[in-house]
């Protein structure tokens, strides 16, 4: 006699079961199909969605998303009602410092002037104008690589190859890429302006900024550098000729002691609402929160530190970006890369 029984989940034919009709196979067939039709439909809708992303990641690398494209709630919406009014002074970013940073620093740089761009299209009182001044090599490369050179659809603003000093210098001016101005409609005008009325805004200066003036040429830095350098953007106004100044960090923020280096969106960001409120310390809380700073404080005391004076606070743009997504009041700095 044979003891052995049937294997689970196995379908024999013994005299207590009855092989299954025509009608229960097709039904279990049909099943068996739509369940598998179910995971493929499941694994297609997951691969769809991953593209999605992607999709989306690359559109915000290069800026083409506003917040209303992105199927989520509007993080931040511009502000004030009615239409834009420009505020007539320029905003130059200076990047001449390209051989002083590596890989990372330029793909950082490139990220913060996304976000540079992107607060002053969303501003209800933005700069008339941004130019960016010396495009050229490593960080130059990059922005053709992102979007399809999307930077050059950049609204209101202006690229050059050459130096900022160009601006006082007179004839000859050679704009980057065959002088396309970000959809501007004087695309054969360049900028100018008179020396006296360019300022070159540095954490080392001796002089605080107090206020800004129409018709006056702010520029910035355009260097991600972690705080090697000091005296860079200083010495580099002394060479030009020109007038330097500092925010007035140390004036309205007087409990952090800290070296006040600042990425270049967030120095922009602050004369942005600067220029909306016309208050330096709701300006200056509004882009560094103070509890940002407090918060490297007790890191360092966890890590064996005083927490007294921390030193250099320096961000750059991946820490920008954690700050900002911890905030929820600023988009990713890599959305803006193009539009």
């Amino acid at each position: 006699m044979d003891d052995s029984h049937p294997t689970p989940g196995t379908l024999t034919e013994t005299k207590d079961t009855q092989p299954l009709s025509k009608n229960a196979q097709k039904k279990l067939a049909r099943a068996a199909r739509i369940a598998e039709q179910k995971q493929e439909r499941r694994a297609h809708e997951k691969e769809k969605k991953k593209e999605k992303k992607r999709q989306l990641s690359a559109k915000r690398a290069a800026g083409e998303l506003d917040d209303e494209d992105q199927g989520a709630p509007r993080k931040k919406a511009r502000t004030g009602a009615g239409p834009r009014v420009p505020f007539s002074a320029r905003i130059v970013v200076d990047l001449g410092f390209d051989d002083l940073m590596n890989e990372n620093e330029i793909k950082s740089l490139t990220q913060q002037l996304a976000f540079t761009y992107s607060a002053n299209r969303k501003a209800a009182r933005p700069f008339q104008t941004i130019l960016f001044t010396s495009l050229n090599k490593r960080t130059h490369t990059r922005l053709e690589t992102i979007g399809d050179a999307a930077y050059k659809r950049w609204n209101d603003t202006e690229w050059w190859h050459e130096s900022y000093d160009r601006l006082w210098a007179g004839q000859g001016i050679e704009t980057a890429d065959s002088g396309e101005t970000g959809a501007r409609d004087d695309t054969n005008v360049h900028q100018t302006a008179p020396k006296e009325t360019v300022v070159y805004l540095t954490a080392d200066s001796n002089d605080e900024l107090s206020e800004l003036k129409e018709g006056e040429t702010y520029i910035i830095g355009g260097i991600c550098d972690h705080n090697r350098y000091r005296n860079l953007c200083l010495d580099k106004s002394t060479e030009s000729g020109i007038r330097s100044a500092r925010l007035p960090i140390a004036t309205y923020l007087t409990e952090l002691k800290t070296r006040k280096v600042l990425t270049v969106n967030q120095t922009f960001e602050i004369l942005l609402k600067w220029v909306e409120t016309r208050d330096w310390k709701s300006a200056l809380e509004g882009v560094v929160p103070k509890r940002k700073f407090q918060e490297q404080g007790k890191r360092r005391v966890a890590n064996g530190g005083d927490g007294g004076d921390i030193g250099p606070v320096v961000l750059d743009a991946a820490a920008l970006e954690e700050e900002q997504e911890a905030d929820g009041d600023v988009e990713t700095a890599e959305r803006n890369l193009t539009h």
